[in-house]
């Protein structure tokens, strides 16, 4: 494995993809920030780190993940559809990628603790996984609904040693958590690291979650290369906050014959705010938690609300390089209900036998729309993680409307 190794435009010296990204935060937290960066450039080029994070990514996190052919969902829909499998990593998800990247730093910076927010969990899980492998204390922040929706993997951060704490105010869900975690990392960065859960927060979160993602695009590039020969014509996965989206798009982002389709949630109405988080679809740009990035904005050009029946899509903003990477109409950004992503999660479970993410199913359900459109042409879905933390809460709402 290499870090940094893609053909894609760096941020500059001060976080910026375009107009967008930067560091939009107290001057005394950008001393901590500052050394954040340092300290990550020296370790990006250091073999040693490099061999340490490749070896656990091997041997503990279980890479590669393999491409699956998903012959049945290609016959449904007249494509030939193959899923990047970032499901089978151990803990469930992508998360676990850049998680083990943030531990190690954390541990070589001096730092006690790591503290990060999360909504479906999924980072949360990674995190408190790192966190106990590598030997560092870890807090967890969030909302109750989410916790609610997602009690599974509340109870596997508990049981890793992690202090989950619930956050009470607002809509109680992921939007909420950032804002108390960094509350809670305000109260002593020197002692602490805030793992940041996504490609989002003042630089130089966007880029150095990029990096240790971009494993996803490189060993998927080498992968369909070996099974087809080929790149693919289309490359589809969901966006919340678009760790797992720019993980995948960044090894094909010069290859002009492949098609990104970053998929974000339209909830119940997106033609309703608060009603969906759309953020690419209906946002505007905007600062909020340290960087500058299009967001969903209300009258008085605060964070709107927003909604998803998929927690870990519950983010009124995106990561900046997607920003950026819309503007220049590099990647496509789609929108899909709840109701297209629910029929997914049940019909790839039905037809391949893979219970999906409701994040991941997203994707799916657009990619569903697009082998229609395109007929016969190639579809790589980024699926991002599994879907056993969301099988309660499929249960309860959806279970008998599917004859469960």
């Amino acid at each position: 494995m290499q870090i940094n190794t893609f053909n894609c435009p760096q941020p500059d010296e001060k976080g910026y993809f375009g107009e967008y990204g930067g560091s939009f935060i107290p001057p005394e937290l950008q001393i901590i920030m500052d050394e954040i960066t340092s300290s990550y450039e020296a370790i990006r080029k250091d073999p040693a780190f490099i061999d340490e994070l490749t070896d656990l990514y091997q041997h503990y996190v279980g890479r590669p993940t393999p491409i699956f052919h998903a012959k049945n969902l290609s016959k449904a829909y007249g494509a030939e559809i193959y899923l990047k499998r970032e499901d089978l990593n151990h803990t469930g998800a992508h998360k676990i990628n850049h998680c083990l990247g943030e531990a190690l730093l954390a541990k070589k910076m001096g730092k006690r603790k790591i503290l990060a927010e999360t909504g479906a969990g999924q980072h949360g899980v990674a995190l408190a996984t790192a966190a106990a492998l590598i030997g560092l204390e870890c807090d967890i922040y969030m909302g109750e609904v989410d916790m609610r929706k997602e009690h599974p993997n509340v109870v596997r951060m508990q049981i890793l040693g992690a202090n989950v704490i619930p956050v009470t105010h607002g809509r109680k869900t992921l939007k909420e958590a950032v804002d108390s975690a960094f509350e809670g990392y305000m109260k002593d960065p020197v002692t602490q690291l805030y793992a940041i859960g996504s490609v989002v927060g003042p630089h130089p979160f966007p880029m150095m979650v990029r990096d240790f993602q971009s494993i996803v695009g490189n060993e998927a590039k080498s992968q369909l290369q070996g099974m087809i020969d080929a790149l693919p014509d289309n490359i589809v996965a969901c966006v919340g906050g678009g760790s797992n989206a720019i993980g995948i798009f960044t090894a094909f982002l010069q290859d002009d014959s492949v098609t990104l389709y970053g998929v974000e949630p339209s909830g119940h109405d997106i033609n309703v705010p608060g009603e969906h988080a759309a953020t690419m679809s209906k946002g505007v740009p905007g600062v909020m938690h340290g960087f500058k990035s299009y967001m969903l904005a209300d009258e008085q050009g605060e964070p709107g609300q927003v909604y998803s029946v998929a927690s870990g899509l519950d983010y009124p903003s995106v990561g900046p390089q997607h920003s950026y990477l819309k503007d220049i109409d590099r990647v496509n950004y789609r929108a899909i209900d709840d109701k297209e992503a629910i029929d997914a999660f049940f019909e790839l479970s039905r037809l391949e036998g893979i219970i999906p993410a409701i994040e991941s199913a997203h994707a799916i359900a657009y990619a569903k729309k697009l082998a229609k459109e395109q007929g016969g042409k190639s579809i790589l879905i980024n699926l991002s993680g599994r879907g056993d933390k969301d099988i309660d809460f499929i249960m309860e709402t959806y279970g008998q409307e599917y004859g469960l």
